[in-house]
């Protein structure tokens, strides 16, 4: 008997499934011929040279071919990003068949030990073979075999110990700073509303610190770091052990190494003393800061415009520390900035915060910090909350020294930042370049810091009447 002609209507049924079928299909990964060899890109940023790179994967497999070469995108001493960084029982590995064009390792990477002063002790914290290691293709198939576990996305790996971690300045104004600095300088087209191009951070390693030594006494780094990444994973020496003991080499895509110890043989340290002065080395967005600092911002509840322009009511906070006990204003100098300030907030209507951090949460502190125009206080802590302000034309932080005394550590935060900073000893103020030296001088520590609130309050006044300004 013989088969009936299709209809129109069932024509039209199978055209239709054919297109649906053609719809959901997953589409073909983009092969491309190099050689002898054939690279599956699937994706543009873990696309791997010589090997099989399967998405759904969890390891690269070269076979027969070239181990991948690590290739290092950015460098400054102290900070560096590699693509394909293998580690290998707990020894890192730098594989490349030009080892002239590599940075010295020591710049890369140290023993991670506590920093000491004395040069027996920089000595000790140089990194040996057993630390960091620069190999040739043939030495990498050879000692890693046919493949590598994969771990994918980007990664930031702080091979320090928990010395300077748990503190909110050094966590937030030196090690993340230093390391968005250092990540950013891939992308020099940062927006001022902090738009990127890049990927963000899938992991957090620290080979060096167990999981109960990096949250500091003000529970700030978590703060900061849930509010920048909120999908990031944390790994500590333990798993950094675990790897080490599986005795299978693993290969980070991409990965941001700090090194502290590596980053105190820069030039820029040497003048700063701050580790995350280096990566200013490297080019970059002026917004380079305001994908972090917006994202705590949002995180909050507030708007990343909150502290934006120059017409808004001028926020002026001062930041006590006189319940701290320590590194405190003479008593009476302290109430009389406080009337002073007070006679600006009556005579001009700016708003006028007089706090001590200690006593506000932490979604109190980068609320007002994010609102602040005129960041001020003595040396310490409280002043780390001066990133959390929106740069402008009249956005200002002043420090209160012991007469002689001097440090770089929210001086320069703030000038990389693109604001402006001026110290006082009594009554005489300094900005850049007119700095002194970084002294810390008999009473720099005290509770007895002599200040001219006068002073003060007349500097206030000059850095929010710019009337050659016009709005951002």
């Amino acid at each position: 008997m013989a088969s009936a002609t299709p209809t129109r209507r069932e024509v039209a049924l199978v055209t239709l499934l054919l297109v649906f079928l053609l719809l959901v299909s997953p589409p073909s990964r983009d092969t491309t011929k190099t050689g002898h060899d054939t690279i599956h890109n699937t994706s543009t940023t873990s696309g791997i040279p010589h090997a099989l790179h399967d998405i759904a994967s969890t390891q690269i497999t070269w076979g027969p071919f070239s181990v991948p070469q690590t290739k290092v995108l950015a460098h400054v001493p102290g900070w560096t990003i590699f693509d394909k960084l293998y580690v290998f029982k707990g020894v890192v590995y730098i594989v490349t068949d030009e080892p002239s064009k590599t940075p010295n390792v020591t710049s890369m990477y140290s023993k991670g030990l506590f920093i000491e002063n004395g040069k027996e002790a920089e000595t000790s914290r140089l990194p040996t073979d057993e630390d960091i290691q620069v190999i040739s293709t043939k030495q990498a198939k050879k000692l890693f075999g046919t493949g590598a576990q994969v771990m994918d996305g980007v990664s930031f790996l702080v091979n320090d110990p928990y010395q300077f971690v748990t503190h909110y300045y050094h966590w937030s104004a030196e090690l993340w700073f230093g390391f968005w600095r250092t990540y950013s300088s891939l992308d020099p087209f940062i927006t001022h509303d902090g738009n990127t191009s890049l990927p963000p951070v899938r992991r957090l390693v620290f080979n060096h610190l167990d999981a109960f030594h990096w949250r500091d006494y003000a529970a700030m780094n978590q703060w900061i770091i849930r509010s920048s990444f909120p999908s990031v994973v944390m790994e500590f020496k333990d798993d950094w052990r675990d790897r080490a003991e599986m005795g299978r080499p693993f290969v980070f895509d991409r990965v941001v190494v700090a090194d502290r110890s590596a980053a105190m043989l820069a030039y820029n340290f040497a003048r700063f003393q701050r580790t995350a002065s280096t990566p200013f080395g490297l080019p970059g967005s002026v917004n380079w800061w305001m994908t972090i600092r917006n994202n705590a911002i949002q995180f909050t509840g507030l708007s990343p415009n909150t502290g934006w322009g120059t017409t808004t009511t001028p926020v002026i906070t001062y930041i006590s520390r006189q319940e701290w006990g320590r590194r405190m204003l003479i008593k009476e100098d302290h109430e009389k900035l406080v009337s002073e300030l007070y006679k600006l907030r009556d005579l001009y209507g700016y708003e006028v915060n007089v706090v001590a951090a200690e006593n506000m949460s932490r979604r109190e502190q980068l609320e007002l910090a994010a609102r602040t125009t005129i960041m001020m206080g003595v040396h310490g802590n409280g002043l780390t909350s001066l990133i959390w302000m929106k740069p402008s034309p009249r956005s200002t932080v002043i420090e209160f020294f012991y007469p002689g005394g001097f440090a770089f550590d929210y001086e320069y935060t703030t000038r990389a930042l693109g604001m402006v900073h001026y110290g006082f000893w009594g009554s005489q103020s300094f900005t850049s370049p007119g700095l002194p030296d970084p002294k810390y001088v008999e009473g720099f520590q005290g509770n007895s810091i002599p200040l001219d609130g006068e002073a003060v309050a007349r500097l206030c006044h000059e850095r929010l009447t710019l009337t050659s300004e016009v709005d951002d």
